[in-house]
């Protein structure tokens, strides 16, 4: 293959995943080119938690900076039972969390880390983004990638040395790669509400939780996550249910009674919170099963939600996303001349570490979730466990640090 070929990296989608993945690239001399299906990028989503294993990473890119104005570092994280708001357990973050992990945890608009990730690639000239893009077919052989694309009226034939799916939970490059495995739809709900913190809502919010802190609320079958976000200018709530369907999509107008009807029992200041943020959106969540391949060896690969989408109760969505994209640049530029062994390399190493984020959601909203006796049981256990320890319990996620590769 040419030189310019062996140098060329095609990246599907230009969200947190692919953003992130053309700036690893391009720091290692890789020419990225990103296809984007919308027309034009725009600053939306909802809130976002990145813990000191995600931004060590934003650091290392030159990331971190452009989003600190816009961020917040929380003092600390807060469970509390959302009958009494009783607080059951407090994890010290702000600068404790810097000083443990060496890297800040931050709360922050999705907008504004879209933003952040912008700010940086604007400055890289070896990243090319196309908007109104889609990825259209994939012809793959033992060196070289041909992807065609469609990019507004145009149709694009191109060839590079490795395709990235980071297409998110309803990737189209996953077919591409010999994967036929749909999203499946979890049975739960996101309920989400971003509330101006000098309204209305935000005094009923500041009844029950603390400007300062990611509150969660615990109740049978239901639990609710508040956080400051836009430098504290608003607040970030997130409930979750069990619910249907809404739509093959990311979010729709919902009735927040259903929400309301979840969260019976709830402390009245509480319910007063529910019913003031609105209006809710309601964002069904869906996973995609973990065990089919995330590479092929005729040069693609999957990342974020695109190879591993899981349910939000472990808060590393978007930080098993930036691990993937950095992690992927550093083990393709470290084995140049064997893409294969490479990309196979990568998903062993990602796979061990992908699974425990995801059983660790699991066990999560087991516990948030939980009632009478297995209720009770969580609460003692959390009383029994010192800040120190709750703590400690989180270093195999947040000390984590990319592999170091020859």
């Amino acid at each position: 293959m040419d030189d310019t070929r062996s140098r060329q990296v095609f990246i599907a989608g230009a969200g947190v995943a692919g953003l992130t993945a053309a700036i690893a690239f391009a720091e290692r001399g890789y020419v990225v080119n990103v296809f984007e299906q919308a027309q034009q990028l725009e600053a939306a989503g909802a809130g976002i938690q990145l813990s000191p294993n995600a931004t060590r990473i934003l650091r290392q890119l030159g990331v971190l900076d452009h989003l600190l104005p816009a961020a917040v570092r929380p003092d600390a994280v807060v469970l509390k039972d959302a009958g009494t708001l009783r607080e059951l357990a407090r994890v010290p973050f702000g600068q404790a969390a810097e000083t443990r992990w060496q890297a800040p945890y931050l709360v922050a608009h999705r907008a504004d880390l879209q933003s952040a990730l912008m700010a940086r690639v604007t400055g890289m000239p070896g990243i090319h983004i196309n908007t109104g893009a889609q990825v259209s077919s994939v012809a793959s052989g033992s060196l070289v990638v041909t992807m065609r694309a469609g990019i507004g009226r145009k149709i694009v034939d191109t060839e590079g040395f490795l395709l990235v799916g980071a297409d998110g939970v309803w990737s189209s490059v996953r077919g591409f790669g010999g994967t036929a495995s749909q999203s499946r739809f979890s049975g739960e709900l996101a309920w989400r509400a971003t509330i101006p913190a000098d309204s209305v809502a935000g005094t009923a919010f500041a009844a029950v939780g603390a400007a300062d802190c990611v509150t969660t609320f615990l109740h049978p079958g239901f639990h609710m996550v508040a956080y400051p976000v836009s430098n504290g200018a608003a607040f970030n709530l997130a409930a979750f249910t069990k619910g249907e369907r809404i739509a093959e999509g990311w979010s729709g107008n919902a009735d927040a009674k259903i929400l309301a009807s979840a969260a019976r029992g709830a402390s009245p200041a509480l319910m007063r919170l529910v019913e003031l943020a609105g209006p809710w959106t309601a964002w069904p969540i869906h996973t995609v099963d973990p065990k089919q391949p995330w590479t092929a060896q005729d040069g693609i690969a999957l990342i974020g939600d695109a190879a591993h989408a899981m349910t939000p109760f472990a808060a590393q969505g978007a930080a098993m996303a930036i691990e993937d994209a950095v992690t992927l640049a550093g083990f393709v530029a470290a084995f140049p001349a064997d893409r294969p062994g490479a990309l196979a390399s990568w998903e062993q190493s990602r796979r061990s570490r992908v699974a425990q984020a995801a059983r660790r959601g699991v066990v999560n909203r087991l516990a948030w979730h939980a009632a009478g006796p297995v209720a009770m049981a969580r609460n003692l256990f959390l009383k029994m466990r010192s800040p120190e320890k709750l703590a400690a319990d989180l270093d195999w996620l947040y000390g984590w640090q990319p592999q170091i590769l020859p």
